[in-house]
């Protein structure tokens, strides 16, 4: 990867992994952090928590300064149905699948950042398939209301 790109995606890992200022009306940009971790719930925690929230409902410290809310992940399988798309949360996770019709992305696409912190694509690969287990397991059932 050239350093042009490995620069970029560094600068976009800095827009995605943010904090809400002290008027939490204002996001501060943080380089992305490479964990050792590979579990789901380190990754979510490390990465998808600022803005989901660390149960997943879409209320992380940076969801109010965010123009687009974090979708509730608890409730991805009752979205769809009551079956949990595994692969759909993957490639959206990863970045893969970008619907042109749906205009630009709110959430980074991770695949990329991932990449440009680890060298090992199959240490990458793991790493989103243990956050997409973790996901997985946190999914209300259907019919419960908060």
């Amino acid at each position: 990867m050239t350093t042009k790109i490995r620069l970029l995606a560094l600068a976009i890992g800095a827009l995605a992994i943010a904090s809400v200022a002290q008027a939490q009306t204002t996001i501060k940009n943080e380089m992305i952090k490479p964990i050792n971790d590979l579990s789901g719930a380190a990754t979510y925690k490390a990465y998808c928590s600022v803005c989901h929230g660390a149960s997943g409902k879409g209320d992380g410290p940076a969801a109010k300064a965010l123009a687009v809310l974090p979708a509730d992940l608890t409730r991805i399988a009752i979205r769809h149905g009551g079956k949990f798309p595994e692969m759909d949360v993957l490639m959206t996770v990863s970045g893969d699948s970008v619907i042109a019709a749906h205009g630009t992305r709110d959430m980074p696409m991770w695949g990329p950042l991932f990449k440009s912190v680890e060298a090992d694509r199959a240490v990458v690969a793991l790493r989103f398939r243990n956050l997409v287990e973790y996901l997985q397991g946190i999914q209300e059932k259907p019919g419960t209301q908060w």
